[in-house]
């Protein structure tokens, strides 16, 4: 016997029983909805897919579940945001980690990223002399870019200062200035672990 069809506004009306487990943090319930074979690429009335809820609460074991079961890692919901970036958002860390390991998504570590120096720590490499030129004091205050320029402004390639990359200024710039791109999970602002407390 077949399962009853249901429309396209029935299936945007109601809440797949897989979804409003992960949702209600029922761990129970999403054993069972899995065991009866329930699709996890299935979307919930607002378009969240359940790997998308889990993602979002930071729940672990139903993140991995689900991907066990065949939930799309790389699928986008309703706001564009893969699961992995919805944990992220959510500050999910150890959740954002586990869809990290499937997707490779973050993991390059290349990130737009600059942090602000008083011109004085850039003094103290020996070819910045070439700079000083450009009537800057000890204390102006500049930005090192994730590519080892250095600008006036915090946009990238506006009002650039030094461009000259070496192996001696990147040397610098780590060891001297202790400057690196930091991981995406780094800059989670609070980020913990899971959605439960």
């Amino acid at each position: 016997m077949r399962p009853p069809q249901t429309t396209q506004e029935e299936r945007m009306t109601r809440t797949p029983s897989l979804v409003a487990a992960v949702r209600d943090g029922d761990a129970e319930a999403l054993r069972a909805a899995l065991g009866r074979g329930e699709d996890p690429a299935e979307r919930d009335e607002r378009g969240w897919a359940a790997l998308d809820w889990a993602a979002g609460r930071g729940d672990v074991p139903a993140v991995r579940a689900l991907l066990d079961a065949g939930a799309d890692p790389r699928a986008r919901g309703p706001e564009g945001r893969s699961p992995y970036e919805i944990a992220v958002a959510a500050g999910k860390v150890d959740a954002a980690r586990v869809l990290r390991e499937v997707t490779g998504e973050g993991a390059d570590g290349w990130r737009p990223y600059c942090k602000a120096y008083l011109v004085a720590a850039l003094r103290a490499f020996p070819d910045w002399s070439t700079v000083d030129g450009e009537g800057l004091t000890a204390e102006t205050v500049v930005y090192l870019h994730h590519d080892l320029t250095v600008t006036r402004s915090i946009w990238h390639g506006e009002d650039v200062l030094w461009s000259h990359s070496s192996p001696e200024w990147a040397e610098f710039c780590r060891e001297d200035l202790g400057f690196r791109v930091p991981d995406d999970l780094e800059l989670v602002p609070g980020g913990s672990g899971t959605g439960r407390r």
